[in-house]
């Protein structure tokens, strides 16, 4: 990439949706497909792109996201352009956390002032996605557009779970709707609508001079959805992107691109589900556009014991390092790090994060079990709905969400 690119990626988000699971970590930080964390996404497109200066803005609960960064995502000092930086709020507007998405990047201004970039992207931590940023860029400049934002077609019935973007016949960007009834579909289409991502390409200098515009405005939200952009685009030529013809290296041209808003327990469990199918919607097993995370030195996963009805074994699932699967079965699921599963016991349909540990004859099904719980032996989850609402999250569609505060959970002894 020709031009000088920084990246500033908004993870700061609370994820109330997603509780417990956001209980004591921010949205980005959640696992996510075995050994991934969420923020892993955005982070791997940008560099698999060419971006290698990258700013993280954090605020809600950071420690874990901090954490992960630290332990995966650490350039060498060769190069000073080269870094990946979390940034805390540093509440530069005086005693005030961000007060919108626009606000975080106006409170660290000083971040793009001193690196002097041709052009921001500014993106979200908290969706599942791939995405050629550099495929982006070059649509943004090839239009001249002093914004670009990345969008989602999608049907007209789902507009009112978004905020939807009204285009010209050119795709270029005349008003903005907040999740409404009735919405604007695309020209040429209309069944269909286009959803904001939450993703931006900025010139550096609109982006400073709207910053400093927006600062001094009472009555805005300073919020890029809800006001800057809305505004902007009456004065500037603000372009979509379709994201649907964005590229990424060695995925077939006809396959669609993956995006996902895990905001919710039943759309993260559906992601984490999606990962295990014979041709996934996404590969995590593309070498030309690979997904990076931290990296630890697990053994390999074990699998104990070959007797009728005490074998240990895993069926379409996703068993990651460290996992001993001893005389138990796994199907239909998605194990994390260090998972213990003990003779006898069946885990079904299941998101298993790191180091929980399952005793003898459990049975799991259509469960989230986070990380570092114990389950003791002969227990039974996901098969009486008022016994699990009596103890456990569950949701409508009947996912059973299991969670521990670390600090009291009990320390198994790891034995087959």
């Amino acid at each position: 990439m020709k031009i000088k690119v920084l990246g500033m990626i908004m993870a700061g988000g609370t994820g109330t949706r997603l509780m417990p699971l956001t209980r004591e970590r921010a949205k980005p930080a959640v696992p996510f497909g075995g050994k991934y964390r969420i923020i892993d996404f955005v982070l791997s497109n940008m560099i698999n792109s060419g971006i290698y200066s990258i700013y993280v803005l954090t605020q809600y609960k950071s420690q874990s996201l901090l954490n992960h960064l630290k332990d995966g995502w650490q350039f060498t000092n060769l190069l000073k352009d080269q870094f990946i930086i979390p940034v805390p709020a540093q509440m530069r507007s005086g005693e005030v956390w961000y007060q919108g998405t626009a606000d975080a990047i106006y409170q660290n201004i000083n971040l793009i002032e001193n690196c002097n970039p041709d052009v921001v992207a500014i993106f979200g931590g908290d969706h599942v996605f791939r995405m050629d940023v550099a495929g982006m860029i070059e649509y943004h400049q090839a239009e001249n557009a002093a914004v670009t934002v990345a969008a989602l077609p999608m049907p007209v019935s789902e507009a009112r779970h978004f905020g939807i973007i009204e285009v010209n016949e050119n795709w270029r960007i005349v008003g903005f709707q907040e999740k409404p009834e009735k919405p604007h579909t695309i020209p040429g289409h209309p069944d269909q609508v286009l959803a904001s991502m939450g993703n931006y390409i900025f010139d550096t200098p609109i982006l400073l001079h709207e910053l400093y515009m927006d600062a001094t405005r009472p009555e805005s939200d300073h919020d890029f959805g809800r006001t800057l952009l809305p505004d902007l685009c009456r004065r500037r030529p603000v372009y979509a992107y379709d994201f649907y013809a964005n590229k990424i290296t060695g995925e077939p041209a006809e396959k669609s691109n993956y995006w996902r808003d895990v905001g919710t327990i039943d759309a993260y469990y559906a992601a984490n589900m999606d990962l295990k199918d014979i041709d996934p919607a996404l590969n995590l097993y593309n070498p030309k556009w690979p997904l990076r995370t931290a990296n630890y030195n697990d053994p390999p996963a074990k699998f104990a014991f070959d007797q009728e009805g005490r074998r240990g074994s895993a069926i379409d699932s996703i068993i990651s390092e460290g996992c001993i699967i001893s005389g138990g079965t796994v199907r239909n699921s998605v194990l994390g790090r260090n998972v213990f599963v003990h003779s006898w016991t069946t885990v079904e349909n299941s998101i298993i994060m790191d180091r929980v540990d399952i005793g003898r004859n459990t049975t799991i099904r259509n469960a989230i079990i986070d990380k570092n719980v114990r389950i003791p032996p002969h227990s039974e989850i996901g098969f009486d709905p008022e016994l699990d609402r009596s103890k456990y999250l569950v949701t409508d569609s009947g996912i059973v969400v299991v969670s521990g505060e670390p600090s009291v959970l009990e320390v198994s002894t790891i034995s087959i």
